[in-house]
């Protein structure tokens, strides 16, 4: 092993300390990289978590938009009545666990139209954050006389 001695400062190294004295430094630039990798990582998985709870309420929410606008089209063609179509609209909410109260479904029925609209809140909790998603879907259809 051959032994080179430098001159830095008012210290006397040989190559074997200075190459130590790299490594270390090099290690703790290795860290900043780790923690940009640890926090990208929780990021990611806290998105994931997040998304995991919002998406059930909106698809939630489509699919009762999407029952209100059938509703409203077999309700003119069958000349339901108020009562009847939100029947069918609340047993739509409960199977999707939307919290909704039977009172909340607003309904206006005659000949020439079928009006149905909601107005409600899902709460969702993300662990540190509390959310409200608010949605109003509606339904119409309107007699072709």
């Amino acid at each position: 092993m051959r032994v080179v001695r430098r001159l830095e400062g008012n210290h006397v190294l040989s190559e074997h300390h200075r190459g130590q004295e790299l490594t270390s430094a090099r290690r703790s630039e290795r860290g900043g990289g780790r923690f940009k990798a640890i926090a990208y990582t929780a990021v990611l998985v806290f998105a994931i978590y997040a998304a995991f709870k919002v998406l059930p309420a909106y698809i939630n929410n489509y699919q009762l938009a999407d029952k209100m606008q059938e509703t409203a089209r077999y309700a003119v063609v069958n000349r339901y009545d108020e009562e009847k179509v939100r029947d069918v609209i609340f047993k739509e909410i409960q199977d999707l666990e939307i919290p909704v109260k039977r009172e909340q479904i607003k309904v206006v029925a005659n000949p020439s139209v079928v009006t149905i609209s909601l107005d409600y809140t899902v709460p969702v909790d993300l662990l540190f954050y509390h959310l409200d998603l608010h949605f109003t879907p509606t339904g119409m259809n309107k007699s072709l006389n």
